[in-house]
């Protein structure tokens, strides 16, 4: 089997656009391609928007064996050669940590980057990686529908609509299980990026809401600060999830940077 074959029967995506430049986009640990539904609608006038389901989540098979976060991203960059060319890549929190060793591992692939809500990974601290490594026993004792309902009101800001924080809780609900998710959270604990930040060379925007309570301002700014090429773009009103608590304001600064480093006519 092929490469391109293999992708296309072990990873789900959504997509939108036929023409213009390759938009891939990578959802959080918590959540799948229905994230992306803002980018696909708005997006997909400009580009061509291809969001995956992670390998072990939603729509997604479920991984041979475990799967670190140079698998993750390598199968990202056989999603991108299936393709053909290169990607701009959009990764929000996790998605962001795999977009991450994505450019470091695979720089011909990588037309841009744009990494939202996202962090070096968790590794770079003790008690992060912990909480992480203990996130996979707790969904197997209160079940995707009930770990959903905790986490999801914490993806947002405090003044989130009632309606934004049950989609983002029906998404994680359905998107997640096991093992994709321990595999995911354990690609977390054992990842600090730091040290290797600086070999990215791909035109990066790093977007953060004003009021994430998950990885935070300093985390987007430590990333901002370390690539060569890089803008950082402060999302007014929005927590963790940016791209769906503020998707105009979100969108709007995508599109800014991709009219930049991919030429897109105004």
């Amino acid at each position: 089997m092929t490469a391109a074959a293999r992708i296309a029967d072990t990873v789900h995506t959504e997509e939108a656009g036929e023409q213009g430049p390759l938009l891939l986009c990578l959802h959080g640990i918590g959540s799948s391609s229905a994230a992306f539904a803002p980018q696909l609608a708005e997006l997909g006038r400009y580009a061509r928007v291809v969001a995956w389901d992670a390998p072990g989540y939603a729509k997604s098979a479920d991984p041979e064996g475990p799967s670190t976060l140079d698998d993750f991203a390598d199968t990202a960059a056989e999603l991108i050669r299936s393709r053909g060319g290169s990607a701009h890549v959009l990764g929000v929190s996790w998605g962001g940590v795999i977009a991450l060793r994505l450019a470091v591992r695979h720089p011909e692939l990588v037309a841009s980057l744009v990494v939202a809500d996202s962090s070096p990974g968790s590794g770079t601290d003790p008690k992060k990686a912990a909480a992480m490594r203990a996130r996979a026993a707790e969904l197997a004792e209160s079940g995707p529908r009930a770990f959903a309902e905790r986490r999801a009101p914490r993806l947002v800001s405090e003044h989130a609509p009632a309606e934004l924080v049950r989609r983002v809780t029906d998404t994680m609900a359905d998107a997640i299980r096991l093992p994709g998710y321990g595999h995911a959270a354990e690609s977390m604990a054992a990842t600090d990026l730091r040290a290797e930040l600086s070999r990215i060379a791909a035109p990066t925007l790093v977007l953060c809401g004003d009021q994430d309570r998950v990885t935070g301002v300093d985390a987007s700014q430590a990333i901002a600060g370390a690539i060569h090429r890089t803008a950082y773009v402060i999302v007014k009103d929005a927590g963790h999830l940016a791209n769906q608590e503020q998707p105009e304001r979100f969108n709007a600064w995508v599109l800014s940077h991709l009219r930049i480093t991919a030429r897109i006519p105004a």
